[in-house]
């Protein structure tokens, strides 16, 4: 019932927000191109900042809650605190990203390739020095099991954390699609760590699909904002926190099965083709020859819509999600 109530005030700040973000941006001229519509509109971009303030309340109303009328343990509460920190953190270095946008506003310029983790790095020493997560791990689909010591906080949580947000930062580019993708997978995680009893887990997906469920609204098909790197990075730190705060590495790896695919279509071009097109008559139609992202196997035909792309594509999401409860 708690969890229900924090998600859903999280959902409540987020949709109140999100009118006042866009006003602002608007002011201080933080607006990129909208590629897949015939006239390229400008739209305000840096979604991550109202989807943060709704995951943030949402999880102080948990901790206020939890602190004084259950009387529950510091120990709960630091690793949840941490991974809050983490996902601020990482917003904040979306948000700079977001600012750095080119004079044809085309898109974000941002970090160069090489920056981008460096910066993002600083986002896992939260989690770190609170030496969150369980060291024992197994090997999937074996018996074995062995401690990971020091190593995990120190080594694999950066790992985690870095790898995680850059990874979903490749796959967007389409109204509703990054928004779309977080709901599915923040959704798929969370009922999946509930079942396997970490509430922490369980409160920072539902938390992130109650304000992502909000955004959802005004970033859809023809989208009022756009996500911006402040939410692809933060929606990498929740992914992380998830997997690391319920040990559920595994399920988190195998709902990033379609960003590790991203990976290395865009692998392929050298991370220079984007994924998104140009629109005609009404049909998305992409710049390449070849395939770079998933979305250029729809976008190639010429025959979809960006709302048919979209759609795919978290469909693509929502089925290798639902590989968790069978693998």
């Amino acid at each position: 019932m708690i969890l229900f109530i924090c998600s859903l005030i999280s959902f409540f700040i987020t949709l109140i927000l999100v009118p006042k973000i866009i006003r602002y941006l608007k002011s201080i001229n933080l607006e990129v191109k909208d590629m897949n519509k015939e006239k390229t509109p400008l739209i305000p971009v840096s979604g991550g900042l109202a989807v943060f303030i709704g995951i943030f309340i949402g999880i102080m109303c948990f901790i206020f809650i939890q602190t004084f009328f259950y009387k529950v343990p510091n120990n709960l509460i630091t690793p949840l605190l941490a991974a809050l920190v983490s996902i601020l953190i990482i917003t904040a270095i979306g948000f700079i990203d977001d600012l750095l946008i080119g004079p044809e506003k085309e898109r974000s310029v941002g970090l160069k390739q090489w920056q981008k983790p460096l910066l993002v790095l600083p986002a896992a020493i939260p989690l770190m020095v609170v030496n969150a997560g369980i060291t024992q791990m197994s090997i999937p689909f074996t018996k074995i099991i062995f401690n990971t010591s020091f190593l995990y906080p120190l080594l694999l949580v950066p790992i985690a954390v870095v790898g995680a947000a850059n990874m979903v930062n490749l796959l967007a580019g389409f109204n509703g699609l990054e928004t779309g993708l977080g709901l599915v997978y923040t959704g798929m995680l969370g009922i999946y760590s509930y079942f396997n009893g970490t509430k922490i887990a369980t409160l920072i997906a539902f938390v992130t699909f109650g304000a992502l469920l909000a955004f959802f609204f005004f970033n859809k098909v023809p989208a009022k904002i756009l996500p911006g790197d402040s939410l692809t990075y933060l929606l990498g730190a929740v992914i992380a926190s998830i997997a690391i705060l319920g040990n559920i590495e595994k399920a988190a790896l195998i709902v990033s099965i379609p960003f590790f695919i991203e990976f290395f279509l865009k692998l392929r071009g050298k991370f220079k083709p984007q994924s998104y097109g140009y629109c005609k008559d009404g049909k998305i139609h992409s710049k390449y020859k070849k395939i770079y992202s998933i979305p250029h196997f729809f976008t190639r035909t010429g025959k979809f819509t960006e709302k048919q792309v979209v759609l795919y594509v978290v469909l693509i999401e929502l089925f290798f999600s639902s590989l968790i409860w069978v693998i």
